[in-house]
């Protein structure tokens, strides 16, 4: 019997090759490692930002709103990746305002406009006519439809982000720790808030077809939650926050094409499980204080 496990095992690890190096040579595939790579990495870049700011909820609200735009599109005929970009955009920006304009607290505010954002998308949703499978795509995220126009948007946006964010990284580290010290030193504080909010939001629109709607706030939040656990330096942190979101994408695309899951979950899944294995071996080593 030990010896059938043995190569019943071996057969199964040699089928999952020989069906990744198959899956490896179509074009969707080799288009969705591309887009996993990207997105891992500004994923990882702006999650660090996220986790540290306390935005994780902002982010939740930007991606769930989306479903108004993707209903737009859908209602329009118009490719929804092209309503999410404005969309999630001005509703970041209006969000942020309503924020700074309001004495009720952040969280109060970010759940009335994600409650009415939501409630409005469903009713929008229910005026659709005939088939809602790309809706549903959208939802729950489809990385292996994705074409050569969400990478290109994906590239410039991790690009345009990567210049924003390191070229200005010591105001940004600063604003992260203390806004109010920020402040006094001179930098434009509402001006960087607002700058991040547009790309925070950018972000969210090119990430939704790959993890969808559900899952997106989950995407940038993980990778960096788990690199916190493994380094308190914050240039560090950054660099494993991104390393972990490319790593971890690219697994989770490699274990949706072996085993037929939908892509979102299974990216997600990847980095849940490796936020419980950094968790657990953090614990495990930790000294007594």
């Amino acid at each position: 019997m030990d010896l059938l496990n043995h190569y019943f095992c071996i057969w199964l690890a040699v089928t999952g090759a020989d069906e990744l190096v198959t899956l490896l040579q179509f074009p969707f595939m080799q288009r969705a490692i591309a887009g996993a790579v990207l997105m891992g990495l500004l994923g990882g870049l702006l999650g660090s930002f996220v986790t540290l700011r306390q935005l994780s909820f902002f982010s939740h609200a930007v991606g769930h709103a989306a479903l108004v735009g993707i209903a737009l599109g859908a209602l329009l005929q118009l490719n929804p990746t092209w309503m999410l970009l404005p969309f999630t955009l001005i509703f970041g920006l209006v969000v942020l305002y309503l924020i700074d304009q309001t004495d009720l607290a952040t969280d109060s505010v970010l759940s009335i406009v994600l409650s009415g954002a939501l409630a409005l998308g469903v009713i929008l949703t229910s005026f659709i006519q005939g088939y809602r499978g790309n809706l549903i795509g959208v939802l729950f995220g489809d990385i292996l439809a994705i074409n050569v126009t969400d990478l290109i948007l994906t590239l410039l946006v991790l690009v345009g982000g990567s210049i924003f964010l390191l070229s200005s990284l010591r105001q940004q580290i600063l604003l992260t720790l203390n806004p109010a010290v920020a402040q006094v030193q001179g930098i434009r504080v509402q001006l960087y808030r607002y700058a991040f909010v547009v790309l925070l939001s950018l972000a969210v629109a090119v990430a939704i077809k790959a993890v969808g709607v559900l899952l997106v706030n989950a995407f940038l939040v993980i990778p960096a939650s788990t690199a916190k656990l493994l380094s308190h330096h914050f240039s560090r942190f950054l660099g494993i926050s991104v390393i972990l979101g490319a790593i971890s994408s690219i697994v989770g695309i490699l274990v949706s094409g072996v085993f037929n899951f939908a892509s979102g979950p299974s990216i997600v899944l990847v980095q849940f499980l490796l936020f419980l294995a950094v968790f657990s071996w953090a614990k495990l080593t930790m000294k007594p204080a």
